[in-house]
């Protein structure tokens, strides 16, 4: 209910004059004889006498400085600052009652079945080395963990959280930021032996490419052409998995484009080499935990939120 201008002027004017002090317990007698409808089913309700229950109201009226309440002795009913003063409170109230449950849900064990869905390399490389202390913090939680190399329908899947890289387009889903990946051209030590480095794009032509079979644009490598263009490439040997590639190039099979994450490892310990990185476009892919919208998230979806979003920080790209 909104208010009308003279009825803000005035309460704008009190609250100048008596800052608020009023308590969840004051918000609480107002709105519960309000929706009762007399100070008597109130004191029933809240276990208070009814004169304790009126000093209340006169109380929080001295304290906003304005009347809330019209009271006789057979009726009462809100003035226009008491109308936009019970809309702010039920709200004020709504929103103690959600805290409160939220910490109590924090403070009890979750338990129940969680189920998460991934790309097989994020899900090789970023969530299952953490899953052991997840399980060891929350044992009550049934985990399944399923892999899919496109995005998935969550409520036909039957999925909680699903892990997705790039731009967002589902407006049904409400995202948790968890990073952002690089992708880097690669190829093993021994490939290179036998074929030598690709040292810029037109290079590429003479070489065994990996790529992708089911995404196109997962083929579109981050190297520019002379005209500053993405060079789109011909995979030579494909699969639809990213950590099938990655050991396809581990085993000298070609040259293969694949994030950061999955390749870290490798190009520390010597088993896969950068190339053309002087020609790479830096840009970072976001990348997010995605879940259905709701007002309240489930003790599952949040311990589990908040876990990976803290054990990523190493493994993803920060984002600004």
């Amino acid at each position: 209910m909104s208010l009308p201008r003279k009825g803000f002027d005035k309460l704008q004017h009190a609250q100048q004059r008596l800052p608020m002090k009023a308590t969840s317990e004051d918000l609480t007698v107002f709105v519960s004889v309000v929706e009762s409808g007399s100070i008597t089913a109130t004191s029933q309700s809240l276990g208070l006498a009814a004169s304790a229950v009126s000093r209340s109201l006169s109380k929080l009226e001295e304290k906003v400085g304005a009347t809330l309440l019209n009271r006789t002795t057979r009726r009462m009913h809100l003035t226009d600052e008491g109308a936009f003063y019970l809309d702010h409170a039920r709200e004020i109230l709504h929103r103690m009652e959600d805290l409160e449950e939220r910490l109590t849900w924090r403070l009890r064990a979750p338990v129940g079945r969680l189920r998460i869905n991934a790309a097989s390399a994020f899900m090789l490389h970023a969530i299952v080395p953490h899953i052991g202390e997840f399980r060891g913090l929350y044992p009550g939680i049934e985990l399944q963990l399923n892999t899919s190399e496109l995005n998935i329908d969550l409520l036909a899947q039957s999925t909680d959280i699903a892990i997705r890289a790039g731009a967002l387009s589902d407006s049904t889903l409400r995202a948790r930021p968890l990073g952002a990946m690089q992708m880097q051209v690669v190829a093993s030590p021994e490939y290179i032996a036998h074929h030598g480095r690709p040292t810029g794009v037109a290079d590429l032509a003479g070489h065994s490419l990996l790529g992708f079979t089911e995404s196109e644009c997962q083929n579109a490598w981050p190297v520019h052409d002379v005209q500053g263009r993405r060079v789109q490439v011909r995979p030579s040997l494909s699969a639809s998995s990213g950590e099938t590639i990655r050991l396809l190039a581990l085993a000298g099979q070609g040259v293969a484009c694949l994030a950061n994450f999955m390749t870290a490892r490798d190009i520390a310990a010597g088993r896969l080499v950068k190339l053309m990185p002087e020609l790479l476009n830096r840009e970072l892919q976001p990348v997010h935990a995605v879940f259905y919208r709701g007002l309240t998230l489930s003790i599952r979806i949040q311990c589990f939120l908040d876990f990976i979003q803290s054990r990523l920080k190493n493994t993803l790209i920060p984002l600004d």
